[in-house]
């Protein structure tokens, strides 16, 4: 398989397992499902299932501490991948937006965070709101 497809499938997995924790979640796993309903619609519902079974395997090793469960489930969905792609090279343009689809719903998609501030002052209130550090001197 082609160095780019690799790449492709290793980044797409990364990013699969990576927001099986997030609330990016059922997003996640509709676009993951219907990619096989458009390649594989006979696996479809069996790879939604896995997916959720993915899932609450990171869930459950993530509270006990175990790193490694994370790194196994991306390289069996990396796996999956490249055998979709080796089976119709033509999936990568739908595996390319895929991945476009839920890059913006990870953590990283943001490195600032994000700060939403709703603030009311009356009367004689002073209001200060900061999204970092605020230093107020005088009265």
């Amino acid at each position: 398989m082609d160095a780019e497809l690799v790449a492709l499938a290793t980044s797409t997995a990364t990013t699969v397992v990576g927001l099986m924790a997030t609330d990016g979640w059922e997003q996640t796993k509709r676009a993951v499902a219907a990619l096989w309903r458009r390649s594989r619609p006979e696996e479809a519902e069996t790879v939604e299932a896995e997916l959720g079974e993915a899932r609450a395997q990171l869930l459950t090793a993530r509270q006990a501490g175990d790193e490694g469960a994370e790194v196994d489930l991306t390289a069996e969905w990396r796996s999956r991948l490249r055998r979709l792609l080796a089976a119709d090279p033509a999936l990568e343009r739908d595996l390319r937006e895929l991945l476009e689809e839920l890059r913006p719903l990870t953590p990283e998609a943001d490195p600032a965070g994000r700060v939403e501030m709703h603030g009311t002052a009356s009367d004689n209130a002073r209001l200060y709101m900061s999204g970092g550090d605020m230093h107020i001197t005088g009265q």
